[in-house]
């Protein structure tokens, strides 16, 4: 097709011919990512089907990381290719698995597989994370795959969380998957990802249960395979791009809509911007609202430069993209048309002309350029309506004009003076006729260097003086020869025309380097934003920058319980007088400006204008200077409309952040609850109805019962009081550990004396297991609270004897490990799953085997590593290395007084 070859009178973009040479030169190896929307769609599948194929055609292939979750396919196609061992890293007292990189980068395969792009190393590693441990593959020429999630990117990480209200903390960053050579979506239905997740195929069954409950959600699923599809489309949208840039291939390629809209000062073109709007958000296209810089701009009214301004901040509030783009073609639609052909454009939408047909014909028509020389590129020429002026007042600006400057025209004399004086030395060898070089030279050089109005004075200036001391008569201003008055006429036409077109070229000079300097300052500005956290950085930030950039005096105020408060202030500022507030509290409430310089309270000190983004309204801002009169220029108006712009939408970033924090609380206040509930309704009922049976039945029945029997009843109603004793206790510890009430009654103790006190006290508990002691002797004595470390054995033992199957042996074993004393309790039961090695310790939290429910409230844990941190030690859970079977891990600190004597010993 005529729309895909390439165009001659086109060149390539120099950027996309940069990016390609360098792809192509570069030694780095080829980097492929398969992305999912979430765990369980198959990227590891694909990704190993595809390493698979790439064996077959002879590629040498090397897997250095693949986790196959248990799944029995995965580990089907893992079976077929070469792995590289792992590195074993201790880690917390445990033994994890890494990718051993340097084995990876000796063994040099062509193709290397390493899955999970966004785990997090640990400890030891030499990176990190796992992404820098590709990169540095990559770097040695050696090509990836790899597989990652969409909510695992970063600056999905914000939407992923206000989605699914959690948080992913292990992210890559968009460097990482824009610089990937191939993207391949692995896509799966909701429903087909659910009836996977039932059937045990993404996760074990109680975490398969948890997940459908929050995480794996329809709706959840629905946005995250949304925003996959998304971001994978824009990246290959990028690629496409860079593809017809750098072969010089005239767009489009209607691979998907794109839309373009030209806006002007022309009141009607915040009825294009809206159309624009509602028409990308029926094809579900990006759009990009353009205006084009000409000489013109530089004579346009500030009104009209307002409008124009107010227009583009409309199309970014609506979610577009605003540029301004310098003219650079002969006309305007030249440059649209290339902008379009650039970017893929496939639809342009422009206003209907308002031009006479006799100014269409003298100066053209950009609508009849556009649709003439638009090619496959489709044209709306919509008529649009004139908008109503802003809902606001508009507020009063002071003139740009600035004070009379006598020392430049002082300087233009001069200059032609100077002139004059080489003119007259230069006559008698070059004759009259460079003369007048002379004096265009001194002309161009004022209006260079001191603008317009010097230089028309240096034009007549230079004219006369030409007229006086060349043109004969000489000396006087008279003209007699016909002939030397048409060249008088046509030195000051020149010299004024020349004056005129230098001095414009200085003020587009000025204004692009002042836009230079603007630009710089807002980046700056939207950089130091991005890195804020907190809302009173963001605050502090804006407030500076404002007063730093306008020379004014800022005050931010937010509303707080119904009502605008002064947050922060360049400089500081605690409270507004009353004129002050009411102004404030009048802008808030209309959503228009109010104060000193507008139609409404202008007896204020200060200009007050809402903040708002395109959720509303944020808060207000405030500004006032010694001066009297308006505040601001009409440049200076803009500008601030800029940065308060960026300022509110920081903000609203903050407040969604803090927003989310409260939700993810909430959520867990919610969750905790209804565990306490559930806790609650079967660990009390339970030995009260024990209670209430064995007691009715002693009252009833008394008669009739044996001693033994009567024994046994009661024997049931200590126990089950005992046990129900232990709940209610577990309940009011873990209250105090909540409100901090815990402090510590530390002293120095012997370990092996509270070890023993804890086995008398849990002996009913362990009367049906073994229990075994390995106390090394000569341990040092440690710091702790003696009541609260005996709690600590006591539900250590607890959980071992409810875990562990009846007559199998409970291990108490202790060791001194360097500054650290180490207790270790052992069980011989079915141990814990290495994913909930840390959640046992959380609350209400208990592992579930099988279809058993262990008996307990699942606090026992929690509580106990409260106790052990108030007392700075440490307790860790794991799996037995010798056979199966849980570790519960204590590690205590050795005294520094008691380190030379054990030492010495």
């Amino acid at each position: 097709m005529a729309s895909q070859r390439r165009d001659p009178d086109q060149r390539p973009s120099p950027e996309a011919l940069l990016e390609a040479a360098r792809r192509e030169d570069s030694p780095a190896g080829k980097l492929k990512i398969f992305v999912g929307a979430a765990p369980g769609v198959g990227k590891t599948y694909e990704m190993l089907s595809s390493a698979h194929a790439k064996m077959k055609a002879g590629i040498d292939v090397v897997i250095g990381f693949v986790e196959t979750h248990g799944r029995v396919e995965t580990e089907a196609l893992v079976r077929g290719l070469e792995v590289v061992p792992r590195k074993r890293i201790s880690y917390k007292d445990q033994i994890v698995e890494e990718m051993d990189l340097d084995a990876v980068i000796a063994r040099r395969p062509k193709l290397a597989i390493v899955d999970e792009l966004a785990h997090t190393n640990a400890d030891g590693s030499r990176h990190p994370k796992r992404y820098l441990d590709v990169e540095e593959l990559l770097a040695h020429g050696i090509d990836v795959y790899t597989a990652v999630n969409v909510q695992h990117i970063e600056s999905l990480n914000d939407v992923v969380a206000q989605i699914t209200h959690v948080r992913v903390r292990e992210t890559v960053p968009d460097s990482i998957f824009d610089r990937a050579d191939a993207i391949e979506l692995i896509d799966l239905t909701p429903d087909d990802l659910i009836q996977r997740l039932k059937e045990g195929k993404v996760y074990v069954p109680k975490q398969a249960e948890r997940a459908l409950e929050h995480y794996f959600s329809p709706g959840n699923l629905t946005a995250l395979r949304e925003l996959a599809l998304r971001r994978t489309a824009e990246r290959v949208d990028e690629q496409l791009l860079n593809h017809m840039q750098a072969n010089a291939i005239a767009g489009p390629w209607a691979a998907g809509e794109r839309i373009l809209v030209c806006v002007s000062e022309d009141p009607r073109a915040t009825g294009l911007v809206r159309y624009t709007k509602r028409l990308a958000d029926r094809v579900h296209a990006p759009w990009t609202a353009v205006t084009i810089e000409t000489r013109r701009n530089l004579q346009l009214s500030d009104k009209e430069r307002d409008r124009l301004a107010d227009t583009l901040r409309l199309a970014e509030t609506l979610g577009g993209e605003a540029l301004t783009i310098p003219g650079v073609g002969r006309r305007i639609a030249d440059d649209l048309i290339s902008f379009a052909q650039a970017n893929n454009v496939t639809q342009i939408i422009i206003g209907k002309a308002s031009r006479s047909r006799l100014f269409e014909i003298v100066r053209g028509s950009v609508v009849h350029d556009l649709v003439r020389r638009a090619g496959n590129i489709s044209i709306h020429v919509i008529a649009g309506e004139e908008a109503p002026d802003a809902a606001g007042p508009s507020v009063q600006t002071r003139p740009r004009s600035e004070p009379l400057q006598p020392k430049p025209y002082l300087k233009a004399l001069l200059i032609t003076a100077v002139g004059l004086g080489l003119a007259e030395l230069i006559q008698p060898f070059f004759g009259i006729e460079n003369v007048d070089l002379v004096f265009i030279t001194a002309v161009v050089g004022v209006a260079a260097r001191y603008g317009l109005w010097p230089s028309l004075l240096a034009s007549l200036a230079a004219s006369l003086c030409y007229n006086f001391f060349f043109l004969p008569p000489l000396y006087t201003f008279t003209i007699t020869d016909p002939t030397n008055i048409g060249a008088f006429f046509f030195f000051m036409l020149i010299a004024i025309l020349v004056s005129n077109v230098a001095a414009r070229v200085r003020v587009q000079a000025d204004t692009a380097t002042q836009r230079i300097r603007t630009t710089e300052q807002l980046y700056a500005f939207s950089r130091k934003l991005a890195g804020t956290a907190t809302l009173d950085d963001v605050l502090w930030a804006t407030a500076y920058q404002a007063a730093l950039m306008l020379k004014v005096r800022v005050v931010l105020l937010l509303p707080q319980d119904g009502k605008l408060a002064v947050m922060t202030g360049y400089p500081p500022e605690d409270q507004l007088d009353d004129a002050d507030l009411a102004a404030a509290s009048w802008a808030w409430s209309n959503d228009r400006a109010a104060g000193r310089g507008s139609d409404t309270l202008p007896g204020a000190k200060r200009l007050f204008l809402p903040m708002r983004t395109g959720r509303g309204l944020i808060g207000v801002i405030g500004i006032d200077d010694d001066r009297t009169g308006p505040l601001l220029t009409p440049d200076q108006r803009r500008l601030l409309d800029a940065l308060v712009d960026q300022g509110a939408l920081a903000i609203e970033r903050v407040l969604l952040v803090e927003d989310m924090d409260k939700v993810k609380r909430t959520m867990e206040q919610d969750r905790l609850r209804s565990a306490l509930l559930t806790s609650i309704s079967h660990d009390l009922k339970t030995p009260l109805a024990s209670v209430l049976g064995a007691a009715s039945t002693m009252r009833d029945l008394a008669a009739r019962l044996s001693d033994k029997e009567k024994l046994d009843l009661l024997a049931t109603v200590i126990d089950e009081s005992e046990r129900l004793n232990r709940f209610i206790a577990n309940l009011l510890d873990m209250t105090k550990l909540e409100s901090g009430a815990i402090v510590p009654n530390a002293a120095l103790h012997d370990v092996g004396e509270i070890i023993g006190s804890a086995l008398r006290r849990a002996s009913k508990i362990l009367s049906s297991h073994r229990v075994s002691l390995e106390l090394v002797p000569d341990l040092p004595m440690v710091v702790i609270d003696a009541v609260l470390f005996e709690q600590v054995l006591f539900n250590l033992l607890d959980n071992a004897a409810k875990y562990a199957p009846a007559d199998s042996t409970i291990e108490l074993r202790s060791r001194r490990d360097g500054p650290w004393v180490v207790l270790e309790v052992r069980d011989e039961g079915d141990g814990i799953p290495p994913e909930e090695a840390e959640h046992v310790f959380d609350k209400f939290y208990r592992v579930q085997k099988g279809d058993q429910v262990r008996p307990g409230t699942g606090l026992g844990l929690a509580i106990s590593r409260g106790f052990v941190e108030a007392m700075h030690g440490r307790l860790t859970a794991g799996n037995r290395a010798d056979r199966s079977g849980a570790v519960l891990t204590i590690r205590l600190p050795v005294p520094a007084q008691a380190r030379p004597l054990d030492t010495a010993a």
